[in-house]
């Protein structure tokens, strides 16, 4: 505000530091007195990200943040956490394999970067193309996850190691590594199609994927809503209203 005043703007249009307020009087206060006396006003507000601080961003917000704010974006179904609530954040290594068949799985394990979550899709049935020992090697590579659209198994081991995985199927036989399959084309998952580098977000909620090329914006509308989803919170726990009273839900009661 200060320095679009002393840059001669004539009209304030102030959104944020309002709405998501705590307290909207002292809010509307102190953006007079920065008006008036021009002085800065600390707010803990969030700075829009770049594409260089994503990752940061995404790690504060869930996966329903990211729905809400892109227009209730629908998340990957049919897939089950083995790790309950751990959170996986990573951009996508997409495979694509028979079922069974884990040779290509484990070589992207090897070709992958630091913070990537090994995205594969085999079909979305037995046998298992992913268990605890690839879990050890994703570990040992920093990896940050990984999806399975088909089978995985040593659940319970790969639960102790707190590596997040998401599957399809869970079953105690796998197959034989054969080498059919592709690293890092598109692959589809519950109708989603992921390719090599979206941002994978998974939590206690589900699966949402982030085309690269939206990821900053996709990242700043979740953090948007995080942030009135605070303030209501706020209103709420003080006993100043009811989320239904926030949300304005009569006005849409028919009459």
């Amino acid at each position: 505000v200060v320095d679009a005043i002393n840059a001669g703007a004539k009209i304030i249009v102030v959104g944020g530091a309002i709405c998501k307020a705590t307290d909207v009087r002292v809010a509307i206060g102190n953006l007079k007195k920065a008006i008036l006396d021009r002085e800065r006003v600390p707010v803990n507000l969030f700075k829009r990200a770049s594409n260089g601080n994503i990752r940061g961003i995404l790690e504060k917000v869930s996966t329903a943040n990211i729905s809400n704010g892109s227009h209730r974006l629908r998340g990957i179904t049919g897939l089950q956490s083995i790790s309950l609530e751990t959170k996986m954040i990573g951009q996508a290594v997409t495979v694509r394999t028979y079922p069974g068949d884990w040779a290509k799985p484990v070589e992207a394990v090897d070709k992958a970067e630091e913070g990537s979550v090994i995205v594969i899709d085999s079909g979305g049935v037995g046998p298992a193309v992913w268990g605890e020992l690839a879990t050890h090697s994703a570990i040992q590579r920093k990896l940050a996850g990984v999806i399975v659209d088909g089978a995985i198994r040593d659940s319970s081991e790969i639960r102790k190691l707190r590596f997040p995985a998401f599957a399809k199927l869970v079953m105690p036989n796998a197959g034989e590594p054969k080498g059919f399959g592709e690293i890092g084309i598109p692959v589809s998952i519950s109708g989603i199609t992921i390719n090599s580098g979206d941002w994978i977000v998974g939590d206690g909620d589900g699966l949402i994927v982030i085309p690269k090329q939206e990821a900053k914006e996709m990242a700043n509308h979740a953090m948007d809503w995080l942030e009135k989803e605070n303030r209501i919170r706020e209103e709420i726990s003080h006993g100043k209203t009811s989320l239904g009273e926030v949300m304005e839900l009569l006005k849409w009661e028919k009459r």
